[in-house]
């Protein structure tokens, strides 16, 4: 046999070896997970343009502690400002205030970096937000922009010369961590969809993946809503997961109560019920009512997302407490298992109380 015939069976190992790795780094790539910090910037910005103040608090220590800066989350609370608003971005910078107070009194004193804020001398600020968002967007921008820069010059100034130039000027974050925090903050508020739109095609041209924008659905999912999770999975072109689940439990408890205790009761279960809303995700109405004529008569309607849910809902202590401070008070209870006949329509039952 020649030597040339060996060695080309090695080369060719070789080089079946390389496309193999070359394809496991590829697919490495395509499956890249956000890291902690990201999920962090993610959840802070979501739940800052929701404004839930106590779960941002929450959110906000878990962010310090995968690594994120005092003033990394300040310039997210900032920027924040630009899409959701002043009153939330300033809840968010007071809750961030009162989060870092509190871990200095518990010892944990967060090193605090002076803001990395270009030196740029620039003369014209539209210019360079018109260049920061050619960056972002990859397409050119004409000035004034079309539509809605030529009927109002005004708001097209501040998006140039504020947003993408101020703002953007500082570089205590990333364009693609800023295109995180819009993303999610879009995706935590209704109505602004052709908005998530763009930001999510500049987010992609930043390096965001589409893996890490489904991961970012779903976080909103577990931060917000589902159906506020489903307006990013719209925008993807990815499956909407249903709100409404097939195994979705209903029930009305009927029960009557003995007169001396209605006083009693009626506090201990609006007690309970607030309990239950406030700190199970599972469930999903729990709203308790009278008879006007008859007081005694109670009836509450309750939504649990599964009957898992449901079974961990007894478990609960406020559960229990409600169970066994009124069992003395119940004259009867029957419970009265429903069937939702028309699910889409229970989306919008609350929907008209302003």
């Amino acid at each position: 046999m020649s030597r040339a015939k060996p060695f080309s069976y090695v080369l060719l190992f070789l080089l079946m070896l390389a496309s193999t790795v070359m394809k496991a780094q590829t697919a490495k790539d395509q499956k890249q997970e956000l890291n902690l910090k990201q999920q962090s910037i993610i959840s802070i910005s979501a739940l800052t343009s929701s404004g839930d103040l106590e779960n941002l608090s929450k959110q906000l220590n878990a962010g310090l502690d995968a690594g994120l800066t005092v003033e990394e989350i300040k310039e997210i609370l900032v920027q924040l400002y630009a899409y959701c608003g002043f009153p939330r971005s300033l809840n968010g910078i007071a809750t961030l205030m009162a989060v870092t107070e509190k871990r200095k009194a518990s010892g944990l004193n967060e090193k605090q970096e002076k803001p990395e804020v270009s030196k740029k001398s620039v003369k014209d600020k539209y210019e360079q937000g018109r260049t920061v968002l050619e960056e972002l967007t990859k397409t050119p921008q004409l000035k004034p922009a079309p539509g809605f820069g030529e009927f109002a010059p005004r708001i097209d100034a501040f998006l140039k010369e504020h947003l993408f130039a101020d703002i953007f000027e500082s570089e205590v974050l990333t364009f693609q961590q800023r295109e995180l925090v819009t993303i999610s903050a879009l995706a935590a508020m209704p109505g602004v969809t052709s908005q998530l739109q763009s930001h999510v095609k500049m987010g992609i041209n930043t390096g965001i993946t589409e893996n890490q924008l489904m991961e970012i659905a779903d976080l909103i999912e577990k931060f917000v809503s589902r159906t506020q999770a489903n307006s990013l999975r719209q925008v993807l072109a990815k499956p909407a997961v249903p709100v409404i689940e097939n195994g979705m439990m209903v029930r009305i408890s009927e029960i009557e109560i003995l007169p001396k205790y209605l006083f009693d009761y009626n506090a201990i279960l609006k007690e309970e019920a607030a309990a239950s809303i406030k700190k199970e995700p599972g469930v999903i109405a729990i709203f308790p009512m009278s008879g006007k004529e008859q007081p005694t008569q109670i009836r509450i309607i309750e939504i649990y997302t599964d009957n898992a849910a449901y079974q961990s809902h007894l478990k609960t202590s406020h559960f229990q407490h409600y169970k066994t401070a009124t069992l003395k008070m119940v004259k009867s209870l029957k419970l009265v298992d429903m069937n939702a006949l028309d699910s889409e329509t229970m989306l919008e039952i609350f929907k008209k109380l302003k």
